[in-house]
């Protein structure tokens, strides 16, 4: 696991609470906020995994 997969799993982590306390608090812009930083967080573990796929060949 490098750099990459754990910044990604964070910001997912992040997105996720944002996301449900912007659900909770009825707040749609931080309930936004917290689906992009899902979707960069989904993104930064997909670099990870193609970093991955460079290094083993």
């Amino acid at each position: 696991m490098d750099k990459e997969h754990i910044k990604g799993a964070a910001k997912t982590a992040e997105g996720n609470i944002k996301e449900t306390a912007g659900k909770l608090a009825g707040d749609k812009s931080l309930e936004m906020k917290g689906k992009a930083d899902k979707a960069e967080g989904k993104i930064r573990d997909t670099a990870g995994d193609v970093k991955d796929a460079f290094k083993k060949k």
